[in-house]
């Protein structure tokens, strides 16, 4: 017979294995790498400039690495700066990470989350997603507004063209944004403000003071029993100014809309589509005047922006690079056939104006930092546990630039792309101007077929030039503080007719 002794000594290194291995399997993961030690109860808030917090991160990235930990104020937030990592959050984690954390400024002018971009998830967020995605801004409907995009392009061609033969700077950042402003309020609404002084100057002050709204910062998000010094600073009666400015705006246009000696349009604006959902009562939810307001809030704003940014920025980008200007204009001009006006089909035939686009928006994204996510509940990321309620910075500006990613971040070279798949509709992590995952931007078809049509017909009427005694390196890249990244300074620039 054997021994206890005997299978004891061989029995114990075996449960010793099982031992420790169970103890590795149920070991809670650590928490993520820190980044800038900060201070009791405000933490790393002192040490963050909400200015040019994209720049601010990206420097950071570089100590810490693509994952590290803040603690703003009361609240806990990770910094994602790579691919890899992107992907992991907005794709392998993305329910668990597609939560939007509760900023006081983005509840009050979404009507406390009644649209998509700020809106928690859940049901409500599901059925006005579907709306949108189905009846607003589907790639059915967008081409619908084709001829709204040709129209405006057109009378900006011909505003320049006057500037043009008078020899006259243009400040392309104003005549872009009145562009852009115009098509979607067409679009939305069904009218335009660019031809009436007052109503005009209304509505850009709108657009404008609710981008300084979002960017700015509220003690009472990160630290509630602070939220005292955010009324002393104004901040309250600033936003419910800016807040019930607005909402008179889309209450009007409600109204016109239902007014029943209204004349008949020609086609259904996105107003239109909302009121007849409403009426139909077909919706998981009842829509009600708010929730079309939100809607309205979400194109008006974000789609207005974002264009006119990106624009600007290709220009700006094509002036700096003018070996790049001269490849892309003869693209243009040689397989366009010579045309006065490129149609939205013609631009499909360009694989290099393609490549220019998809390099301003790796190089200048109007949305360095995407709209900061939230964890709905504990997952692990690389390997770190990663707890409920954490705020999810996900820094494109830095995942654009990674040097792992890309040859030459920093160049501005479109024949990257013509050599890679690489797409910028969310399937691929080291280009997602758009987002990725369940909180893609919904407006993106709208976006690009407004981008494309613009650039394009800018490059194929005009020789753009600098004006007198300014160079291609006197030409800054410095950005305006805000969601949306505009160039701080306008692009003054000299047209000249194409002959």
């Amino acid at each position: 017979m054997v021994s206890p002794l005997l299978i004891l000594c061989f029995s114990l290194p075996l449960l010793l294995f099982f031992f420790f291995q169970s103890r590795r399997t149920f070991k809670k993961p650590p928490l993520p790498p820190s980044g800038p030690i900060g201070l009791p109860i405000i933490g790393n808030l002192h040490q963050l400039d909400s200015s040019a917090l994209y720049l601010q991160l990206w420097q950071l990235s570089k100590k810490y690495g693509p994952l590290f930990s803040l603690q703003l104020g009361l609240r806990p937030a990770i910094v994602v700066s790579s691919p890899k990592l992107a992907k992991e959050v907005l794709k392998d984690h993305d329910l668990e990470c597609c939560g939007r954390p509760k900023l006081l400024s983005h509840q009050k002018l979404s009507y406390k989350g009644l649209e998509i971009a700020f809106s928690t998830y859940g049901d409500i967020w599901r059925e006005i997603k579907k709306i949108c995605v189905v009846h607003v801004l589907s790639s059915r409907r967008v081409p619908m507004f084709s001829s709204i995009r040709q129209f405006e392009v057109k009378q900006m061609i011909k505003k320049i063209s006057e500037h043009a033969s008078s020899s006259k700077v243009t400040n392309l950042n104003e005549v872009v944004m009145s562009l852009t402003s115009t098509i979607i309020c067409r679009i939305a609404f069904g009218r335009s403000y660019e031809d009436e002084g007052t109503e005009r100057s209304r509505f850009h002050g709108m657009l404008n003071e609710c981008q300084a709204m979002w960017g700015t910062f509220f003690f009472s998000d990160y630290i509630p029993f602070l939220g005292w010094i955010d009324k002393l600073r104004g901040l309250h009666a600033r936003l419910e100014r800016i807040f019930k400015e607005s909402d008179k705006l889309y209450q009007e246009v409600i109204d016109e809309h239902m007014d029943p000696n209204r004349k008949i349009p020609e086609y259904e604006d996105i107003v239109d589509v909302l009121l007849r959902l409403k009426k139909q009562g077909s919706l998981s939810i009842d829509l009600t005047n708010d929730h079309i307001k939100a809607v309205l809030m979400n194109m008006l704003v974000a789609a207005t922006d974002t264009t006119a940014a990106t624009t600007v920025w290709a220009m700006t980008a094509l002036l700096k690079n003018p070996r790049v200007m001269k490849k892309v204009q003869e693209e243009i001009r040689t397989l366009g056939g010579k045309k006065d006006f490129l149609d939205e089909d013609d631009i499909q035939k360009f694989p290099y104006f393609k490549a220019v686009i998809k390099e301003t928006l790796r190089l200048y994204l109007p949305a360095p930092l995407l709209v900061q996510r939230e964890t709905n509940e504990a997952c692990i990321i690389d390997g770190y546990e990663i707890p409920a309620k954490t705020i999810i910075y996900v820094n494109a500006w830095a995942i654009h630039r990674d040097p792992k990613a890309w040859k030459d971040p920093e160049e501005f070279s479109p024949e990257r792309f013509l050599d890679i798949t690489i797409d910028l509709r969310g399937k691929d992590f080291e280009l997602i101007p758009f987002g990725a995952g369940r909180r893609i931007c919904p407006g993106m078809h709208m976006a690009i077929a407004s981008l494309d049509l613009i650039v394009a017909n800018l490059l194929n009427s005009f020789d753009w030039e600098l004006p007198e005694r300014m160079r291609e390196e006197d030409i800054d890249t410095e950005m305006l503080p805000g969601i949306t990244q505009h160039k701080k300074n306008p692009l003054y620039v000299l047209a000249k007719c194409r002959i």
